[in-house]
């Protein structure tokens, strides 16, 4: 039976663990803000550029660029951006089930994919997938170059003929507690959704520009810098939703160790009063017997 130094050392040891945990979560929480903040300044730069795109689409008859073109998907390439670390609850496994969901979807295709985390990295090499490149430790704090280079990556292999269609799965941060796992469509570049472009918008897509350059110009120079847009998105997005589940499940571990806490010193309040007690009855039959 546990005695009450047994106790007092577990409980020594959960506090120690809930002091290292709650200081995580605040460590989350303050990373958390930062990606945050640049998670939703990109997202109006995406969408204007988005809409500018759609406006420049549709004023060219048959548009005509290697990122346009459609070809049967018989070669896959995905974006899969898990997390750097651990500690951050069911985000990586929902990450890696809705990524292994998408390829069984595609089954009898080739699949290659292109791991962006750590633990993305590290699950997809074990189940033997091929690699068209890998990045690491690069979403802790996201940087354009990064994300230039990945799109450069993957417009070249797309523009060789090498895949012919590219996928990206990612949490798309909505809040702290409703992460929105997404798998979107990279190329080709098709129509671009409205989404919910206001009616003033749609008006103003309608307007007839007088473009400087010619409008396959315009598109050959709009259509990568969309590209690179949407992986920088895509890397902020995921950025956010891993520290937004790292903090929250760091809230869970610190209140978990709150309870056990509590549990352990009831018990151990339990243990320390029937020792008491056992001592009372063994002093009052001593004393009876020797009366």
């Amino acid at each position: 039976m546990a005695t009450l130094l047994d106790f007092r050392r577990r409980i020594r040891s959960v506090k120690n663990t809930q002091q290292i945990t709650r200081a995580m979560k605040f460590v989350a929480a303050a990373r958390l803000r930062r990606a945050q903040e640049a998670a939703l300044a990109a997202r109006p730069f995406a969408k204007e550029l988005a809409r500018v795109l759609r406006s420049t689409m549709a004023r060219i008859e048959s548009p005509q660029h290697p990122l346009l073109a459609k070809r049967p998907e018989e070669r896959i390439l995905a974006l899969v951006l898990a997390g750097e670390r651990g500690l951050a609850g069911a985000f990586n496994t929902n990450i890696l089930k809705t990524a292994i969901e998408f390829f069984r979807s595609k089954k009898g295709k080739k699949i290659v994919t292109i791991p962006i985390g750590k633990k993305g990295r590290d699950t997809l090499r074990k189940a033997g997938f091929e690699f068209a490149g890998e990045y690491v430790n690069v979403l802790a704090r996201v940087d354009f170059g990064i994300a230039r280079e990945i799109a450069n990556l993957v417009t070249e292999l797309y523009a060789k003929e090498s895949v012919d269609a590219v996928y990206v799965v990612f949490s798309e941060f909505k809040n702290v507690l409703a992460p929105h796992l997404a798998v979107e469509k990279l190329l080709p570049v098709e129509a671009i959704e409205r989404g919910e472009e206001t009616q003033a918008e749609a008006e103003c897509t309608q307007i007839d520009y007088i473009y400087e350059q010619p409008e396959g110009e315009i598109l050959s120079r709009l259509l990568p810098r969309y590209v690179e847009t949407q992986v920088l998105r895509s890397m902020l997005e995921s950025s956010a939703a891993e520290h937004a589940a790292r903090m929250t499940a760091m809230d869970a571990a610190t209140q978990n160790a709150s309870d056990v806490i509590d549990a352990l010193t009831l018990h151990m309040n339990k243990v320390r009063q029937a020792a008491i007690t056992k001592e009372i009855i063994e002093i009052v039959s001593g004393a009876v017997g020797t009366a």
